[in-house]
């Protein structure tokens, strides 16, 4: 019986030392050589998926010690979303800590001047932030949309200011899009000081949005700011070609890549070949120089553009004038090289 029992002492000694010589060993990186890297844990990740992708990498040993030290410690259920930095200096146990503080990086996502609700909500869902759908009913919430701008408007387009933004775990899509729309309104109030004319702000924005969308030569904005306020000055159609995109797309909810023919004629909320005055809406989210422009137009006698193909455009003040800039530039195949609409 003494020895039986001596035996048990023996084998309980020694897995004693096994054991705390393994959870030593915990406090030791797990290989050498390992490279810095950056490691998400997403929601809902189970600790398994973790040790398995992380043993993949060489920072954490899978074996049955570390399972039963995390099990002890309650590192197993600890662990939080977040995306870590972790580096070749770390033991075991410093990966396992860092990974229940939920520490997030900032994510830099850079949205464009002209860019408009569609491509926002690709931008976004390709990123893996936010799907598009959610992106799009937010931006089409009235409720929402009222309470972002004390103002009943159809959406949000126009007043998600392009610029660069910082996005982590704790952003939610709601924040986002306050923040775009906090930033338009320091830039409206920017672009107001010393107009030459006056708008309200839906049109302001609305005319602002053509411009954006016409050029993205800065200094062509306040020409063809021009030539859209002396046309409706002479009660012209504005006759903005992405007008009749953005039509289409707000009648099918799918955005098409180049107009057809038959697409000048269809009649849309937004389509200013189609219909007298403004569009329903904005078309774009325009940057600050376009919102300046809108209110600051060149003076000139300018009535028509056309596009040289090259993201600049001739102006005209005849419509003689602007059918031969057309016959140069749009309907002359080697002038328009494949990218003119007029060529689908």
């Amino acid at each position: 019986m003494k020895k039986i029992f001596s035996l048990i002492l023996l084998s309980v000694a020694i897995t004693s030392v096994y054991l705390f010589v393994s959870f030593q060993n915990l406090k030791e990186p797990a290989t050498e050589n390992l490279q810095n890297i950056k490691y998400e844990v997403t929601k809902g990740s189970s600790f398994n998926k973790i040790l398995n992708e992380l043993s993949a990498k060489g920072y954490l040993n899978k074996n049955l010690i570390i399972k039963l030290f995390s099990k002890f410690t309650k590192y197993n259920v600890q662990l939080k979303a977040g995306t870590y930095n972790l580096n070749s200096n770390m033991s075991q146990l410093q990966v396992l800590e860092e990974l229940t503080t939920g520490k997030s990086e900032d994510q830099k996502i850079t949205f464009q001047e002209g860019l408009n609700v569609n491509d926002i909500g690709i931008l976004l869902e390709k990123r893996g932030l936010f799907s598009k759908k959610e992106f799009l009913d937010l931006v089409r919430d009235k409720d929402f949309v009222k309470e972002m701008l004390a103002e009943d408007l159809p959406n949000l387009e126009g007043y998600l200011f392009p610029e660069t933004y910082f996005i982590n775990k704790n952003t939610t899509l709601k924040s986002l899009i306050k923040k775009m729309v906090d930033n338009f309104k320091v830039n409206y109030k920017k672009s107001l000081v010393g107009a030459k004319i006056k708008m309200s702000r839906k049109d302001h924005v609305i005319m602002a949005s053509l411009i954006e969308k016409e050029t993205g030569a800065e200094e062509e904005r306040t020409l063809v700011s021009s030539v859209y306020h002396n046309r409706i000055k002479k009660g012209m159609r504005l006759q903005c070609d992405p007008t009749i995109l953005y039509g289409m797309f707000d009648k099918t909810g799918i955005f098409p890549t180049n107009i057809r023919k038959k697409d000048i004629r269809e009649k849309t909320r937004y389509n200013t070949y189609a219909m007298d005055g403004m569009p329903y809406g904005a078309i774009a989210n325009p940057g600050l120089s376009s919102l300046k422009a809108a209110l600051n137009p060149r003076e000139s006698k300018m009535i028509y553009f056309v596009s040289r193909n090259d993201g600049t455009h001739v102006f005209s003040e005849t419509l003689e004038k602007h059918n031969a800039a057309v016959r140069k530039f749009q309907m002359d195949p080697k002038a328009r090289a494949g990218k003119s609409w007029r060529n689908r």
